[in-house]
């Protein structure tokens, strides 16, 4: 069953990825403040889970790029290498500690050799649960009296299914607590693996469901059970795959290369099935454009990222992920 949410209707919709990581480090608190105050429709919190079952917002279950984990001696011990999703990750991940260990550590930049201002705010902020980002964009629109929405990613589903930690009913559970599980407020769930939003669909979560679909590989969750029968994430975009997923999602998401790709028809062949279509991520230092829109000034230097955003906004994609917030609402609202 899918819901008539309500979600913002302006074309394309501007969702701070992470916050504004552009500016300070991804998850952190002051990324999301500075991305409502910047004017987003939107904001994107990756969320994995506790030991303890408490969902935290990191761009992954490894999170030795992204806090102050291996500053601290009594945490030494669990430092461990783990396979996640077929790629093997030596750090430490979030499902061995406690949230009550998690909340002493702070946040950090992730890219501190591309983002160095950002990396100045380095180990002032603590982690965020979910619970407290679904009250911080409650709060950002009552105070900026417009309608903002969440966007939320779910991590490495079928990974913390099979430790023992279900990601859906406790994603359920945090909704629900907020607020946000009967539609009141512009709610998107997204994931790479297409399992884990049904079972939040099948729970009743008032949401708009969105497929993130990359360039290679294959779904995690689709490897899992056919093997090499998996099919490959670009089957999603060809029209036997997009009849497959009408009905069953309400929308794609897509790396932002296949949109670029020179005669794709992935925008109007998802609407002629009434799906939306969403891009990842409108990045402007040269490090993350196409190769035709760099420029001078090495990797952390801004390229011609209007030209490559606009040939992204002509093709009529639905909604963009962005770093910069403010150079996102200003390019595809100005």
């Amino acid at each position: 069953m899918l819901y008539a949410v309500s979600v913002p209707r302006k074309s394309p919709l501007v969702i701070g990825h992470r916050g504004a990581p552009g500016y300070r480090p991804e998850h952190s608190r002051s990324s999301y403040e500075l991305a409502l105050a910047m004017g987003v429709d939107a904001v994107e919190p990756d969320i994995v889970a506790t030991r303890d079952g408490v969902l935290i917002l990191r761009h992954e279950n490894e999170i030795s790029g992204t806090t102050d984990v291996a500053d601290h001696p009594e945490f030494a011990d669990r430092r461990t290498t783990k396979r996640i999703d077929g790629a093997t990750l030596t750090g430490w991940f979030t499902e061995d500690f406690t949230w009550a260990e998690l909340a002493t550590l702070r946040s950090r930049e992730r890219l501190p050799k591309l983002r160095h201002s950002s990396a100045s705010f380095d180990d002032a902020q603590p982690i965020l649960r979910l619970t407290e980002l679904l009250d911080l964009v409650r709060e950002g629109s009552d105070e900026y009296g417009r309608e903002i929405g969440v966007v939320l990613e779910i991590k490495h589903a079928t990974y913390f299914e099979s430790i023992g930690l279900a990601l859906a009913p406790l994603i359920e559970r945090d909704l629900r607590a907020s607020g946000w599980a009967e539609g009141q407020l512009p709610l998107i769930v997204e994931s790479f693996e297409s399992t884990v939003l049904a079972q939040l669909r099948e729970r009743g979560i008032a949401a708009s469901f969105v497929y993130l679909v990359e360039a290679t590989g294959k779904p995690f969750d689709l490897v899992a059970t056919q093997g090499r029968a998996a099919p490959a994430y670009r089957d999603a975009v060809t029209a036997r795959g997009l009849d497959a997923l009408a009905g069953r999602v309400d929308g794609i998401s897509v790396n932002k290369r296949m949109l670029l790709e020179p005669g794709n028809t992935i925008v109007p062949d998802a609407h002629a099935r009434r799906l939306k279509v969403f891009t990842w991520t409108c990045r402007p230092e040269n490090a993350f454009l196409a190769p035709e829109y760099r420029g001078p000034g090495g990797k952390s230097a801004y390229g011609d990222y209007e030209a490559e955003w606009a040939a992204i906004a002509r093709t009529g994609v639905d909604g963009v992920f962005v770093d910069h917030p403010d150079l996102g609402v200003a390019f595809f609202r100005g």
